[in-house]
């Protein structure tokens, strides 16, 4: 069973950059793909992007391409999520969550088994 902590979070003004980091425990990290994701107050939680069990491979969702970046490091068994050019539409609490198997990406929640708590990210106008 994984244990997944999230880190980095605040408050920014547009236009700002933030980093987030995902610690990982208790499971092979390098053998999953992980994922990060948001939800805003009201909304459903929503798919940012993610990375292949290699870091060879990334996946954005439209809204941040070109904005977001996602990393990772396997001998840390971390995943970071740096977010540039911040608006205000990007704040919610960002969770990352590791996939059910071994290898691959993914866009659905469905598709992952672990998450951490979450950290805010607040962007004001």
């Amino acid at each position: 069973q994984a244990q997944l902590k999230e880190s980095g979070g605040g408050l920014v003004q547009t236009g700002g950059s933030l980093r987030l980091s995902c610690a990982a425990s208790g499971r092979a990290f390098s053998s999953y793909g992980m994922g990060w994701f948001r939800q805003a107050p009201g909304k459903e939680r929503e798919f940012v992007g993610a990375i292949s069990q290699s870091g060879g491979n990334r996946y954005y969702s439209d809204s941040v391409k070109g904005r977001f970046t996602i990393s990772r490091n396997n001998a840390n068994n971390t995943v970071d999520l740096q977010m540039n050019s911040l608006k205000p539409e990007d704040t919610a609490v960002y969770y990352c969550a590791m996939r059910y198997r071994p290898g691959g990406m993914g866009v659905g929640l469905l598709e992952y088994a672990y998450w951490g708590q979450g950290t805010q990210v607040t962007v004001s106008s």
